[in-house]
């Protein structure tokens, strides 16, 4: 098939990635060509060029804005509006494409969905985020709810959303041969990864770690400087370390060789990447249920805190540390392999094109 993957046009679909988002989309872009599929990734320009890309984003993405403009009550942020011209002129340009078999939204943006009458192919979106209003309002504009064929990347975020049709629930996977199993960690410490943004608490991973006496290193890219500044750069040191954003080989070995992953979600997490990239490795988990987590974590493979009490979370952290790697792995290839993903996908594009 040719499938049409409209990307998130925020940061780029490169290594290293900036979340999971963007690791989501590359490896299931480039699954689906290595199954012989032919893919067109829309996304915001300084993506991977091993892709065929489609620069339409990028282009509109540049839109420019006059200062009287910029100057009426009723504007936008720039950003707001470059990303809505932007997926605005994708959209257009779908329409007057007849070589595509389906379309595939993973982007966070309203108009995919809002438009998707307009065009010649089916639709399918994949609900990435735990509802938003701007989404919600696009699935109400539909002539016909199920025009848009909708996937949740796990069942507890397919739970949160109220939509006038059925979803689906193809969880995320993950590369396995990019996350190799370690049965022996060279290192007793803790490890947490993700991007430095309160909602993702990586102060919480550190005043546990702290509580139990466990050295921890933390890997990521800085998403808001603030925070950063003022919430974690000064809880560093005294077996504290931040180690930057690291390309996946070296971040796969710095969780490999790491006793136990922290996960410290302080918001809905739709899935929990971070968690299924560790389980690969054989590295159990300690990390609070908020949002899908718990459905990644079985007794034999993590443990969920009671709540972000340090004390409670570091009684998580000592239990999880003391599981079998090997059960982690086993988890990993049953439930979180990108081939079971694609798999997943390819069933509904075969119902979409039938």
């Amino acid at each position: 098939m040719h499938i049409a993957m409209i990307a998130s046009a925020r940061h780029p679909i490169r290594r290293p990635f900036m979340g999971g988002l963007e690791s989501h989309t590359f490896h299931h872009a480039r699954a689906l060509r290595e199954r012989g599929h032919r893919v067109t990734v829309f996304a915001g320009g300084g993506d991977d060029t091993e892709f065929d890309l489609d620069p339409v984003l990028a282009a509109a993405a540049r839109f420019g804005f006059s200062s009287p403009a910029m100057a009426d009550v009723s504007a936008m942020s720039l950003a707001f509006m470059a990303e809505h011209h932007a997926y605005l002129s994708l959209m257009r340009s779908l329409a007057r494409r007849d070589d595509v078999d389906v379309v595939h939204n993973e982007s966070l943006h309203y108009l995919p969905i809002a438009m998707a009458p307009d065009l010649p192919s089916p639709v399918l979106t994949t609900l990435h985020t735990p509802p938003t209003p701007w989404l919600e309002s696009a699935f109400a504009t539909l002539p016909d709810p199920d025009m848009v064929r909708v996937v949740s990347v796990s069942a507890t975020n397919a739970a949160a959303w109220d939509l006038p049709t059925s979803i689906d629930v193809v969880p995320n996977g993950v590369p396995l041969d990019e996350w190799p199993f370690v049965a022996s960690p060279r290192y007793d410490r803790a490890v947490w990864m993700g991007r430095l943004v309160p909602e993702k608490g990586p102060e919480l991973a550190i005043d546990a770690c702290r509580a139990l006496g466990m050295e921890l290193v933390l890997a990521g890219p800085v998403s808001d400087v603030g925070h950063w500044r003022e919430v974690v750069r000064p809880r560093l040191g005294g077996g504290i370390t931040y180690v930057g954003h690291l390309a996946n080989p070296e971040l796969a070995r710095l969780v490999g060789d790491s006793r136990v992953l922290v996960a410290t979600p302080r918001w809905d997490e739709p899935y929990g990447l971070v968690v299924a990239e560790a389980l690969a490795t054989g590295t159990p988990v300690a990390a609070l249920g908020r949002g899908a987590i718990p459905e990644l974590l079985t007794p034999t493979t993590g443990v969920v805190a009671t709540s972000e009490d340090p004390a409670d979370l570091a009684a998580a952290i000592a239990a999880a540390a003391r599981l079998d790697r090997s059960a982690a792995r086993a988890w990993a290839e049953e439930h979180a392999s990108i081939t079971s993903m694609v798999d997943g996908y390819e069933r509904i594009y075969d119902q979409l094109v039938a």
